[in-house]
This record gives structure tokens, C-alpha cells and sequence, in this order.
């Protein structure tokens, strides 16, 4: 039998790796390419001011309190359980409004199999969308070991082998001295911050580098955390910044901006390729490896925050409808409500403007949403800092308190600014559309904040578990 100190050890590259595919999401290129070369500068500041912070933040609470239920365990062990449950809930929330974006770039590049002309369709899209969630949250039904299986498989298929390869085309494209739709100059690598509308997008980029608190629980499987840790965040974000970043550019250097479809960018990347090389039977192909790549991603983010929020649920905040679980361990019926929550969002594909516009609305919403979690997981490091000192972190992010106040400080900055330009419709979307985004962002912000503490205000005694009551 392996002794404690060999088991399940993991090595650098191998942490990066799993941090990769954590974060990894071709649909977010599609916005990365609006700002063509200056891509590279709002990766980088976003890396700097949000990502590392995030991570080496969740990696000290992770291995601190590794319980069950994440960022609910550890903003509930820095003030209380009430905080808890907003945090969980604000992280299963905004990704029930983040599903149907991510299914909708699932239906574009599925239309690109048979008539891109489809990718456009609102009645298209928003069938596609029910299609796909429904049968996702029915095979999760079976239990994480065959969804852990599909994502796997996904990962390598659907998208780091497409991530590689339309770097690679694009790598071509450029050396073969094919014409290019964006200014290659070290000018172009910085925005233009005169114009507020056009960087605004940098939400987007934010939230395409979201997700790595999922990871951290990894940090105390390296063999030392306090230095092997540091060392897989900076190499998986080098990677990650090279695969958004050149990714991102062969979007933008072959497809025209006024053309790039936030849903389908990077098909219409591929189709560009394929077809000025002639080999465009490559096109359904990519598609579908492209699509089977995102629904194996969604396949596992669709159980992950339902499994976190079941943890509070058998906390008492929950009514007993929503703790029930099947044989196989899997909430059962929050799945089912959360999918009845993504059928209704997908309607907006229907009843607004353009696919662009629903597509940055629920967006900007999920990024605000997600951010003031991450603000409650950087208030909670610093808290438990001096609330409780004592308990034993693998990894401890180095420089002591002060250390602590300045990552934490960061990412909160960071992520204030971030919410503050969320607000502001990019300039993509139309003039019309100004006041339904600052509506549908408010709005929607303000109502499901509260919507936690009108839930613990009616909650009953006999919510509680027998189990939790002892």
C-alpha cells in the first residue's frame, strides 16, 4: 500500500495542466479577438491584477480548509453562514446565466456543420440551447464518474487539439504573407482609452480567466506547495495567455471586426482558413470536435456549482425539495431547476435585438455576478488572516499579512474596476439596445443579491437535515 506521502502527488506540469483545462474556453477568443493586437495588454493586466490573484488566494484557503463546498466553507469560516450561502449561491447563479452563452456558441459551431447561415438564427439557437442543457443534466444524472470520463476525453479533443491547430493556421497565415484585418504595430498593442465603449470587452476577458478557485483544492497534491504551487500558476498562465492571446489574433487577422460574431468567431476563423486552402471539407469536422469539446466542458461546470450549493442545502438554507439526491450522489432536483432556469434565459436569444446583443448582456451579467463572489473570497483570506492564524496552510501566499493585504487588495481592485465598466455597453451593441442593457444589468444584479437573504429570512427549522441538527 502507498504510504500518505506518495499518494496522488502531483507534479508542476500537471497542475498546470489542470488548471488549463479549469479555465480553457474557445468560446471566450470570439471577444478577445474584438480588440485585435491589443489583446496582449488586457491578457496580461488581467492576468496581474485578477488571475494570479485568484489563484494563489484560493490555493492558501483550499489548502487551509479543504471542505466540501468550496468558497461556501471558506467565506462561511470568515463571516458566517449567511455570507457563505451568497457566495455559493452567487457562483451557481452566474453560471446558470453563463450556460446559455457557451450553448449558444455550441450551436453556431454546430451550424457550421451543415449551413453557417444557422449560426445567426435566434429560433435555431434557442433549440439548440434546450436540446443540449436538458440532455446534459439528464446524463449527469448517472453520476461524475461518466461525466468525468466525457470531459476528459473533451478537453484534449474539442479543445486544446482546435486551440493548436488555429494558432498553428494562423502562425501560417501570417509567415505565408496572406493579408492581415488588424494593425500589426507595437502602437496597436494598447487600447484606446479614449474611447470607454471599445474597453469595455476587458469584462470579458476577465471572465475568461475565471474558474481557477475550482482547481485550487489541487495545490495541497504537489509535492511542496509552497514553492511547487507558485510554480504551476506561472507556467498554466503562460499558457493560458499564449492560447488567448494567439487565438485570439488568428481570429482577428483573417476575419474582418465588424463581422466577428461573439458566437462564432472561431468558425468563422476556421471556415476562412479552410477555404482559402482549399480544403474546406475540414469545416463540419472542426465543428464537431469543437462542439463535442464544449459540451464535455459544460457537461462538467453543470454539476459543479449544484454540487457546492447542495452543501449549504443540507446546511438548512435550503427547503428539503432542493437537498435530494439519486443513488449515483447527484442533486437531482437542483439540476432539474437549474435547467429550467437556462430554458428560461435562452428565450432572450428570442425576444432581443440581435444574437450579439443577447449574448453580451448575459455575459456582462455573469462576470458581475462572479466578481462580487471573488470579492467575498478575497475579503474572507484577508479575515481569516487574523481570525485564525493558527490553522495550517500547505500554501500561504509569502510576505505575511502584508502579502496578503496586497494580493487580496489587487484582485479586489481588479475586480471593482471590472463591475464598474460592466455597465457600459460595448460598442457593438446598438444605441437602441443602451437602456434594455443597463436595465437587464441592474436589474438583475440587485434582484438575484438579494434573492439569498429573502430565501434565509423565510427558511424553516424543519430545513435542517436530522443529521446537521445533532
Amino acid at each position: 500500500m502507498a504510504s500518505p506521502s506518495n499518494r496522488r502527488v502531483l507534479t508542476v506540469m500537471t497542475l498546470a495542466l489542470i488548471n488549463v483545462a479549469a479555465v480553457m474556453n474557445l468560446s471566450q477568443l470570439s471577444i478577445l479577438a474584438e480588440y485585435g493586437l491589443a489583446a496582449v495588454f488586457f491578457v496580461a493586466l488581467a492576468s496581474l491584477v485578477f488571475f494570479i490573484p485568484v489563484s494563489l488566494i484560493a490555493a492558501e484557503l483550499a489548502t487551509g480548509w479543504p471542505k466540501a463546498g468550496g468558497v461556501y466553507a471558506w467565506v462561511k469560516e470568515a463571516f458566517g453562514q449567511g455570507w457563505g450561502f451568497l457566495a455559493i449561491w452567487l457562483q451557481w447563479i452566474e453560471n446558470v446565466i453563463w450556460y446559455p452563452t457557451i450553448l449558444s456558441f455550441i450551436a453556431a459551431t454546430i451550424a457550421f456543420i451543415f449551413n453557417p447561415e444557422l449560426a445567426m438564427n435566434k429560433f435555431y439557437t434557442l433549440g439548440v440551447i434546450l436540446i443540449i442543457a436538458w440532455g446534459v443534466t439528464l446524463l449527469n444524472f448517472r453520476g461524475m464518474k461518466l461525466s468525468g470520463k466525457i470531459s476528459s476525453l473533451g478537453a484534449v479533443v474539442g479543445m486544446m487539439f482546435p486551440a493548436a491547430l488555429i494558432i498553428l493556421l494562423g502562425l501560417i497565415w501570417m509567415l505565408s504573407g496572406s493579408p492581415v484585418q488588424i494593425e500589426l504595430s507595437p502602437q496597436a498593442m494598447l487600447p484606446d482609452f479614449t474611447n470607454i465603449a471599445q474597453v469595455v470587452f476587458f469584462v470579458g476577458v476577465i471572465l475568461s480567466l475565471a474558474g481557477m478557485e475550482m482547481s485550487a483544492v489541487h495545490a495541497k497534491e504537489v509535492k511542496n506547495p509552497q514553492k511547487d504551487y507558485p510554480r504551476a500558476i506561472l507556467l498554466s498562465a503562460v499558457i493560458i495567455l499564449l492560447i488567448f492571446v494567439l487565438g485570439s489574433l488568428s481570429i482577428s487577422i483573417v476575419v474582418p471586426q465588424a463581422e466577428i460574431a461573439l458566437n462564432a468567431g472561431v468558425m468563422q476563423a476556421f471556415t476562412y482558413f479552410f477555404t482559402s486552402y482549399h480544403i474546406e471539407w475540414l469545416i463540419p469536422v472542426m465543428g464537431l470536435l469543437i462542439a463535442l469539446g464544449s459540451i464535455a466542458m459544460v457537461s462538467t461546470w453543470i454539476v459543479g456549482p449544484s454540487r457546492g450549493l447542495l452543501v449549504t442545502a443540507k446546511d438548512g438554507d435550503l427547503p428539503p425539495f432542493f437537498q435530494k439526491v439519486n443513488n449515483a450522489g447527484m442533486p437531482t432536483n437542483l439540476l432539474i431547476t437549474q435547467a429550467v432556469l437556462i430554458t428560461l434565459l435562452a428565450l432572450v436569444f428570442v425576444f432581443l435585438p440581435s444574437i450579439n446583443t443577447s449574448y453580451w448582456i448575459l455575459t456582462a451579467l455573469t462576470a458581475q455576478l462572479y466578481l462580487l463572489m471573488y470579492i467575498l473570497m478575497f475579503l474572507s483570506a484577508i479575515k481569516l488572516r487574523y481570525s485564525q492564524p493558527n490553522v495550517k496552510r500547505p500554501y500561504t501566499i509569502p510576505g505575511g499579512k502584508a502579502g496578503m493585504w496586497i494580493v487580496a487588495g489587487v484582485g479586489t481592485i481588479g475586480a471593482i474596476f471590472a463591475i464598474a465598466i460592466g455597465f457600459i455597453p460595448p460598442a457593438q451593441i446598438s444605441s437602441g439596445a443602451t437602456t434594455l442593457f443597463h436595465i437587464a444589468i441592474g436589474a438583475g444584479i440587485v434582484a438575484l443579491c438579494l434573492m439569498p437573504f429573502v430565501i434565509r429570512h423565510f427558511r424553516k427549522p424543519e430545513w435542517i437535515p436530522t443529521k446537521a441538527k445533532r
